[in-house]
């Protein structure tokens, strides 16, 4: 049974919802989805697409651009660019993937085509045919595939911080410097412990600042945040999935059929944004997943910035997106 606190109804999909003003300490006995609806100069709307409950933070009218935020994050990991972004003339709409912050954990679904459908119905139930995909981390690795998974809603990608699908899984092979960068991801196939790490432990502040670069991020106000958002109800299990699929679906038919899906050259305008600092994905495999794209491409690497540049250099990763934007 699920507990539910006095001033928290069920909102109905896509229905506008009230925001919380903060989080509560990251000590606090109970964690919510609903504290993850941070106020902001934004709305909070809960879109059902591809038979779950997503929700989004939403900003500004004009052409959509759609953020998708990776691990150990949610959608505030865009706050930065949602405003931006909306006050340069676009509608800006972050999303929690499905199994994080306030949109439904199934039990099932955290394959990557399923998430290109998740994408895919999201965009549609906006009211849009086609969207910019602009995904950082594990929405990098997302942003990548929609061109080969979602042709029909992709109207361009930008990938910040992952470089594509099939280029990491070959480095993970060949590189041997990628594979040690990955031995955290590694050590997320075994069952249960990082669950418990995450959730019981602080393994959310030693991922952010391990794969940060040396510019102060994270800040308190952002461990507190993530640590509590990684304890909402099935959250840290949701958030191992997408990693124990992209593992262990390589063998598997559903891993060729991916495989075979992202293969195809990606002809959309592309921007791809790396931190010069990032120790979680490296600089030689960025530049490998380039030789993915034969339509127009953008790459810029950030001095002093890590892995989580929307936060890291958040007024660098805008510039670069509104000047890509202005040249689709």
């Amino acid at each position: 049974m699920r507990l539910r606190r006095a001033d928290d109804s069920e909102p109905s999909p896509e229905q506008s919802v009230p925001a919380r003003p903060a989080l509560e300490p990251a000590g606090a006995l109970y964690v919510d989805s609903a504290d993850t609806l941070i106020r902001g100069p934004w709305t909070h709307r809960f879109i059902a697409a591809n038979g779950a409950r997503f929700h989004v933070a939403e900003a500004g009218e004009g052409p959509l651009v759609l953020l998708l935020h990776g691990f150990p994050q949610f959608w505030w990991s865009w706050r930065h660019q949602l405003t931006a972004l909306a006050d340069a003339g676009y509608r800006a709409v972050a999303m929690d993937l499905r199994g994080y912050g306030a949109s439904d954990k199934p039990p099932r679904g955290y394959d990557t085509m399923t998430s290109a459908t998740d994408v895919a119905g999201v965009i549609k139930a906006l009211g849009e045919v086609e969207a910019v995909i602009v995904g950082q981390d594990w929405g990098g690795w997302l942003a990548w595939s929609m061109p080969g998974l979602a042709p029909q809603q992709t109207r361009a990608v930008a990938a910040l911080s992952m470089g594509h699908p099939l280029v990491m899984r070959r480095a993970l092979t060949r590189n041997p410097r990628q594979r040690r960068a990955w031995r955290r991801v590694l050590e997320f196939q075994m069952p249960m412990r990082p669950e418990r790490r995450l959730a019981r432990e602080d393994l959310v502040g030693d991922v952010l600042r391990d794969w940060s670069g040396p510019g102060g991020f994270p800040d308190e106000e952002s461990l507190d945040v993530y640590r509590r958002a990684i304890r909402v109800p099935f959250v840290a299990h949701s958030a191992m999935e997408y990693f124990r699929w992209a593992f262990r679906s390589v063998p598997r038919r559903d891993g060729r059929r991916f495989s075979t899906s992202v293969n195809e050259p990606i002809t959309v305008p592309t921007l791809s944004l790396h931190g010069e600092e990032d120790p979680f994905v490296l600089l030689p495999s960025i530049l490998a997943s380039h030789r993915q794209v034969t339509g127009p491409l953008n790459f810029e690497l950030v001095p002093g910035a890590g892995h989580f540049l929307p936060e890291e250099a958040p007024e660098r990763v805008t510039q670069a997106l509104l000047e890509w934007l202005k040249s689709l």
